[in-house]
Order: structure tokens, then sequence, then C-alpha cells
């Protein structure tokens, strides 16, 4: 394996033509520069200069060969380079596994805008997957960062948690509906509408959480739709086709046409977990933690 010092000492020497001055432009004595370029050339099988008592010259086959070295010596600097980007967390890949409402509730999407401001180098790739496939990819190590609505337990031997949402229940209501601007939501007035369930692929919200929510709140909704996800029930409820519970964080995407309303009382909450591997062995992973993080801190 070639020595990257000696191929630095040879460009020297071939470039200055003289081995006292590449001495002092390496900052080292005669001697030992001599000797590495022996033994470089010892070790090629290859004369690299012709000498004389005046001057140092490089051979044919030295001019070939410094070509090639100085090619070679830009990419180990560009690769050191790049070497250095990646432990500072400046450049590399981060894969994410996520729920959409981690997407809905713009946790993701505020996290992603502030790491690409600071890091506009770092490619990200996406995942949309139920919170097990996330977390057996966070043991496999094909995802970074998962965000989960059913985080690792607490003592998990290889994944981490932090909770960045805990979101209350809004009712969504069209805007014409005679309760839209009712001064008190009872539980009793609830139980007579006519409900859009929001079908997650997760736990939470599924149609039994919802109705077991419902009776712990005092009613029985009457469920005449079902939404696949919340946005969906949105736009339903804004075509006064029946009412909806939705997250709070999704209060900024009701489309015109929806009145939320605050429920107090409906004590349900809709988590969202990141989660991650214990034993972090890049530094991007816990520079987007951290962001994800301080995020959350920063909005409350």
């Amino acid at each position: 394996m070639l020595d990257i010092r000696q191929l630095q000492y040879f460009v020297a020497v071939a470039e200055e033509e003289h081995v006292g001055r590449a001495a002092e432009r390496l900052h080292i004595s005669q001697s030992p520069l001599s000797r590495q370029i022996a033994q470089l050339e010892e070790r090629l099988g290859l004369t690299l200069f012709e000498r004389s008592q005046q001057r140092i010259r490089l051979t044919s086959d030295g001019r070939t060969f410094l070509q090639e070295t100085r090619a070679l010596l830009t990419h180990a600097n560009r690769l050191e380079s790049l070497a250095r980007r990646l432990g500072r967390g400046d450049e590399g890949g981060l894969c994410i596994g996520y729920l959409e409402n981690a997407m809905h509730s713009g946790m993701l999407s505020d996290a992603l805008r502030t790491l690409r401001k600071d890091r506009p180098a770092v490619h990200v790739a996406l995942y949309n997957l139920p919170s097990a496939e996330q977390l057996e990819g966070l043991r496999q190590r094909s995802l970074d960062v998962a965000l989960v609505c059913e985080p690792p337990l607490e003592d998990d031997p290889d994944l981490d948690r932090a909770q960045l949402l805990n979101d209350p229940m809004l009712l969504a209501l069209p805007d014409s509906h005679r309760l839209a601007g009712t001064s008190k939501l009872t539980p009793a007035a609830l139980g007579k509408l006519d409900w859009i369930a929001v079908q997650h692929k997760e736990s939470m919200l599924k149609h039994d959480n919802f109705v077991a929510a419902c009776a712990r709140a005092g009613f029985t909704p009457s469920i005449s739709m079902q939404a696949p996800e919340p946005l969906t029930a949105l736009g339903l409820v804004a075509a006064g086709l029946g009412v909806a519970m939705i997250q709070s964080s999704l209060r900024h995407q009701a489309p015109a046409g929806v009145v939320l309303r605050e429920v107090p009382w409906f004590t349900y909450r809709t988590p969202l977990w990141a989660a991650w591997h214990r034993i972090n062995l890049r530094p991007l992973v816990e520079i987007f933690r951290l962001t994800l993080v301080g995020n959350v801190k920063t909005k409350r």
C-alpha cells in the first residue's frame, strides 16, 4: 500500500526539481526527504528522478506517475473533506419513518425545514409505515428515526423514545349545523349527530377506540360514514355529510365550510412519539433527533 505522505513528498520534489527547496516547502530536513523518495522508488521498483549534482528531474515514467499521483492526492483530500462533513452531520442521508399524523401536524415538515436550512446537502428519504414496521426498521438499522403513535417500551434495550405530541381532539361540524354556534356542547347533543369515523391504520382512534372514548364521555356515536384519514373526514364534514373528531394540530387545515369546536370533556388524546436506536453511530441522526425535540419545546 502506498504511503500518502511519501506521495506528497514526491510531488513537492517533482515540482521544485530541487530537494533543498522541497524540504523547505515541506518543513523537513533534506536527508529524511531524500530517504523517503528513495524508499518510494524502491517500493515501486521504478526510477522516478534523474539525479545530477546540480538538479533533480523527473524521468519519463516519473512524469506519468506524477499525473496519477496528483489525481490520487486530490481524491484523498476530497475524501477527507467528505469524512469531516459527515462527522459534523453536514452531509449524508437520513431514512425517516412516519405516520400521516406526523406530516399533518407539521411536526415532521417543521423539523425537516430546520434541518434543510442549516444542512442543505443532507438527503432525506421518507417512508410511510405502521408503527410496528418502523420500530423493526430501527432495530435493523434500515431507519434512522421513527415517528410513531405506539412507542417502544421505556425499558427497551435497543430503542429510546420521546413524546412529541399528545393532541386533544376537536369536533368538526359543517358551518351550517345548528350546533356550530351553540355556547355549550353536551354529550347528549353529540349522541344525536351523524358521525364520520376516521379509520386510522394505527391503533389511535380506531373504530373500537373511538366508540369506547365516546362511551366514557357519556354518548354513543351513530356512525354513518368512515374516512381513511382525518383530512378526508374534514372534506366530508365540509360537504355537510356529518361531524367528526380530528386532532387539534389539524385546525389550520380545516377547509372552508367547517367549524371546529373544543370539547374539553372528551379526554381522548392522539399521541405522536419519536423513536431511535440507543446506540447512535451517526452524528446526523442525533442532530435530527435534537431538532425534533427542540421544535416541540419551542412550540410549547
